[in-house]
């Protein structure tokens, strides 16, 4: 079953109330709040410091903290997380920021043959706590290699933790937890729902890293998505709602490990799947979730999982984003499709 998350035992007239936060903001909010109760924490990346990132996400950290711990990196990502290897063996707790989700690859090989084998290598007695945050997927008119969701080449990579926040409140907790993790988290920010605005309730318990949640309740069909797909599928739920069909909508929150135990207690209920997802279809997280469902859901599924995303192209211009990636209609009709078996 999914876990709500519980409330601090203070009484309610003590407890804060929720900030209004956009997702880039909780995730600033979360990066401060983590340098300032622990000064093993770093942060580092190509204009984190002066600038505040190219999405001033990092806005004002360097001011606050000092250049030795928000630190301007030159423009290298394998020197950025290699840098950050090091800092890891020497007891640091460094969170490095890829500008961009295409600038990932040249540090490809330090995070699958090094920060994601240390600990294995090691037989257990190294642990290497690096956070790599990750702006990725489209939306937002970019260029090429601005606007990709790289995420199956980490999920298909053991010794990583992989995991991308919807909104704001699990941007911040979500953010502060992979930092206090001892493993190395890929941390993928959706880069077009940064400036979307939600409560944070900086006096919460937050539910676990790596558990989904219902983000709608429905009895009819689970749409499963995570990152920047979960408004979609929340805006697909209410269009189909006005046809008499009542949608789940479950945020994935943590693609590895993945909670497939939520996902088959939703999919046992409704009975129908449709994974949403911005990266193409072909091998991606939804192709991993459909074999999980038709293995453990098999004579309780009334139609085949389908899947909804990106198709097998290179990201093309802006100007063609729109067709590429899913949107309402392209949900809608693999709802329609599921309901025809």
């Amino acid at each position: 079953m999914p876990v709500t998350p519980t409330a601090h035992a203070v009484r309610p007239q003590e407890r804060p109330a929720p900030e209004k936060m956009s997702l880039a903001g909780a995730l600033n909010a979360a990066l401060r709040d983590a340098l300032d109760e622990d000064p093993k924490v770093l942060v580092q990346g190509e204009d984190v410091g002066r600038l505040g990132g190219v999405f001033r996400v990092t806005d004002g950290l360097q001011e606050r903290f000092g250049a030795d711990r928000v630190v301007d990196a030159p423009l290298a990502e394998s020197g950025i997380v290699g840098t950050a290897i090091g800092l890891a063996l020497k007891g640091f707790r460094p969170v490095v920021e890829i500008q961009f989700d295409g600038f990932v690859f040249p540090a490809f090989n330090q995070i699958v043959t090094q920060l994601a084998k240390m600990h294995a290598r090691s037989l257990g007695k190294v642990r290497l706590p690096v956070v790599v945050r990750i702006p990725y997927g489209g939306g937002i008119g970019a260029i090429e290699h601005h606007s990709e969701s790289p995420e199956a080449y980490f999920m298909h990579t053991a010794g990583l933790r992989v995991a991308s926040p919807s909104n704001a409140e699990d941007a911040y907790w979500m953010l502060r937890q992979a930092i206090a993790a001892d493993d190395p988290v890929v941390f993928l920010e959706p880069k077009r729902r940064y400036w979307d605005k939600g409560e944070v309730d900086l006096s919460a318990a937050p539910a676990p890293l790596h558990k989904a949640r219902v983000a709608r309740r429905g009895a009819d069909l689970t749409l499963a998505a995570y990152g920047p797909s979960v408004r979609l599928c929340l805006e697909a739920a209410e269009a189909a709602a006005a046809e008499g069909r009542s949608l789940e909508v479950l945020d994935l929150r943590s693609l590895s490990p993945l909670d497939a135990d939520t996902v088959e207690w939703s999919v046992k209920r409704t009975r129908r799947l449709v994974v949403v997802h911005e990266a193409p279809v072909f091998t991606g997280a939804g192709a991993e979730i459909a074999a999980r469902v038709q293995e453990r859901c098999f004579y309780h599924l009334e139609a085949p999982v389908l899947r909804v995303g990106g198709f097998h192209a290179p990201y093309p211009p802006s100007r063609l984003e729109a067709e590429y990636l899913p949107g309402l209609d392209r949900v809608l009709h693999a709802v329609d499709q599921s309901f025809a078996h």
